[in-house]
């Protein structure tokens, strides 16, 4: 099982909607092949340098935290169940980061689903997990590549966004 990687008073907790095999076989968050996570975090500003998958575990120190909806690599991605949406609800309870991202729009839906929010684009969403402001980020996901992200040429320009918010 891959731990996430957060705790009380980061500036943002990145959650995707699953655990993949690819990580939990790496040991890693992000760390597949193709996957632009590390490189979008720093050039968006969030962090000040690039981290490598093998230091995710370094990123609160960043105040950066990794988190996923789902931890069942053998579970569907998105699959969310409302137990799963419970324990991430009490863990931002309890860290209450100020911002909470989630990376790629299966994540959001999987959690506005069942919050009972309608389903989001990219940017700012109009409501909190917790007390935690909510921001829903392109896939750094090597198979998410196209023309366009929600009317921008780059998913950075949503990155960037998140940085210039957590200002």
């Amino acid at each position: 099982m891959l731990r996430d990687h957060w705790r009380p008073g980061l500036r943002v907790v990145v959650v995707s909607p699953a655990v993949t095999a690819c990580a939990a076989g790496r040991g890693h968050h992000h760390a597949g092949p193709g996957d632009g996570f590390y490189d979008l975090l720093h050039a968006s500003g969030i962090t000040a340098r690039r981290y490598a998958p093998e230091e995710d575990a370094l990123l609160p120190e960043a105040g950066v935290g990794l988190a996923h909806l789902v931890h069942d690599p053998a579970r569907p991605r998105g699959r969310a169940t409302g137990a799963d949406l419970g324990a991430f609800r009490a863990r931002v309870e309890q860290a209450a980061p100020a911002w909470v991202a989630f990376h790629g729009k299966a994540a959001a839906a999987a959690w506005a689903a069942g919050a009972g929010h309608p389903p989001l684009g990219l940017g700012e969403a109009p409501w909190t997990v917790a007390s935690s402001r909510v921001f829903v980020l392109p896939s750094a996901s090597g198979a998410n590549r196209r023309a366009s992200y929600d009317g921008r040429p780059t998913r950075l320009e949503w990155w960037a966004e998140l940085a210039d918010l957590m200002r």
